[in-house]
């Protein structure tokens, strides 16, 4: 299972970030993609960095905008995994 970070690595690996903010046991960011297909094309590019790392985000797609939400349900809270994946989201 992978390790809870502590609240000083959250906020030191939160500022390494462009845009996310803590959401509860979560950290969250949302991508403005200027219409509904630009949108759903953003999702279908999530899918593959989350299945090479095994880490599935929570999405919420609107006309223009994705809602990303990531935590490690197993583990409870947050882990490198979630800014790991939030940086490779952020690279797309």
């Amino acid at each position: 299972m992978a390790e809870l970070l502590s609240q000083d690595e959250i906020e030191a690996r939160l500022g390494e970030l462009d845009g996310w903010s803590r959401d509860g046991e979560a950290i969250s960011k949302t991508y403005d993609r200027g219409d509904f297909v630009g949108s759903v094309e953003f999702v279908r590019r999530i899918v593959e960095p989350a299945e090479e790392m095994g880490h599935h985000p929570d999405l919420s797609i609107s006309w223009s905008e994705v809602a990303v939400a990531i935590t490690t349900h197993s583990a409870g809270g947050l882990t490198a995994n979630d800014f790991e994946l939030a940086s490779r989201i952020d690279r797309l």
